[in-house]
């Protein structure tokens, strides 16, 4: 059995084949015959099917095609007659494997809000919009594993419950098997010794320690793979659980860390570019009409490198008032990534050194005292899309950076072990791959990027 897709890029008239598909219309002629359109998922473009008197059972099961049943079509190849087509089925036999209720299936030809579709997330890939989601987001993926196999890296596949917080900030969900509600009766605190850990365990928010553990053992490496906060943010551009890609290099510096995140996006805007064209152009005319002239701009750009200190002094001095005030040692919010995106540079950027005070503890201090070896990519319409740094490699620097945190160094032993024995200069960076598949499609709310999304007050499916 082949997919519509192969269907209409290579099959010529003549060809006799079996298709099966879900019905996304049927139209019945007065001549006595139907025209309908199948879809499989793999490909945009529906497959018309003609059914006429001569299948066998035709006057039985026509009333039985009607949008969202699913059907098994055999029959011979020909060239259409319209317009919007090259080719269409002649069916020869043709059976109806499941039926869809009319008056119930919720996906009738008309518009649905992009809400209404999250409520009914098992159904809504079968629409144009989140079937090209999902192809989309397949190219993307087999797009990063190709640009780090074809150079060397090692894919790991790092832990998702953890008992430490990379990021230090204590936004993490945490995994018990302790009755909670029965123990809130009897006691006032929690013996973890109890717990199935023997100690506090959550969920990961990041897979870039234990990364580190393999990078400076095997070389660079990569993990792609679930990440988890409980942040209590209920925006466009946040999620509960989401998909990060951490790559890790050995014997990097900060320079070396920011051309590979430039390469990287590249690769991935160009896979995309070639492998989901039909989607890339559907989101251009229905979602976005800038999505196609960012992405080639951004693939075509060499990305501006822009200190975090010059880009606060542009920033202060761009004659505007700003939602979120500039001032040296905050971070900064969208408004002022998409100004210097958009407007000041009208390209990508790589912000580096940021200030110590608003970094996490594993990244490199400079002399200065003030800042450390940070970057964060920053793209049109999206903003920050990807964050690493030079790792802190220095094992006194390291362990006054996690009291300066007010971290317990006891509580890392193992990642202050790589800087015991054999350290090296490594840097990495982390991407959501959520807001990746957010500039590839245009799609304006973080939720409709990924298949079920996991937000506060909401986790069904």
């Amino acid at each position: 059995m082949q997919r519509i897709r192969q269907v209409m890029e290579a099959s010529q008239p003549g060809e006799t084949l079996t298709i099966s598909g879900w019905v996304r219309t049927r139209r019945d002629s007065k001549q006595g015959f139907s025209f309908v359109e199948l879809n499989d998922g793999s490909c945009m473009a529906n497959l018309q099917v003609v059914v006429d008197q001569t299948v066998p059972g035709y006057a039985e099961f026509l009333p039985r095609i009607t949008t969202g049943a699913s059907l098994r079509v055999s029959g011979t190849v020909q060239a259409s007659l319209g317009k919007e087509q090259r080719i269409e089925l002649q069916a020869q036999a043709l059976d109806v494997l499941g039926t869809a209720d009319p008056q119930t299936f919720p996906l009738q030809k008309k518009g649905h809000s992009f809400e209404f579709l999250r409520e009914i997330a098992h159904l809504r890939p079968r629409t144009n919009t989140f079937g090209a989601i999902a192809r989309v987001r397949n190219a993307a993926s087999a797009a990063v594993h190709n640009f780090f196999q074809s150079r060397g890296f090692l894919y790991v596949h790092t832990p998702i419950i953890t008992t430490s917080d990379c990021e230090g900030a204590g936004q993490m969900f945490h995994v018990t098997t302790l009755d909670l509600a029965r123990l809130a009766q009897v006691q006032t605190q929690i013996d973890y010794a109890q717990d199935f850990f023997g100690k506090p365990a959550s969920l990961t928010v990041s897979g870039q320690l234990e990364a580190e553990i393999f990078a400076t053992s095997l070389g660079p490496c990569y993990t792609f793979g679930p990440t988890f906060r409980a942040e209590n943010s209920n925006t466009t551009r946040h999620l509960a659980e989401f998909w990060m890609i951490e790559p890790e290099i050995p014997f990097f510096d900060l320079s070396d860390d920011m051309q590979l995140a430039e390469d990287f996006i590249k690769a991935i805007i160009g896979h995309v570019l070639a492998d989901c064209a039909a989607d890339l152009e559907f989101f251009n005319q229905r979602i976005d009409k800038t999505v196609l002239e960012t992405l080639k701009h951004i693939h075509a750009e060499q990305f501006e490198r822009v200190s975090y200190t010059d880009a606060v002094g542009i920033l202060q001095q761009a004659g505007r008032e700003w939602e979120f005030p500039v001032a040296w040692g905050h971070d900064l919010q969208s408004e002022h990534e998409r100004f210097l995106t958009e407007e000041y540079f009208k390209k990508p950027i790589i912000l580096h050194d940021y200030p110590r005070s608003i970094k996490p503890f594993y990244m490199r201090c400079n002399d200065d005292g003030k800042t450390v070896r940070a970057m964060d990519v920053l793209v049109p319409r999206i903003g920050e899309i990807i964050g690493g740094s030079q790792r802190e490699e220095r094992l006194d620097v390291l362990e006054a950076r996690m009291r300066e945190c007010q971290l317990d160094p006891e509580d890392y032993w193992w990642y202050l072990d790589l800087r015991r024995f054999g350290t090296v200069p490594h840097a990495g960076f982390g991407l959501g791959f959520e807001r990746l598949i957010q500039l590839l499609t245009g799609m304006q709310n973080i939720r409709d990027c990924i298949p079920f999304p996991r937000t506060p007050k909401n986790a069904e499916f």
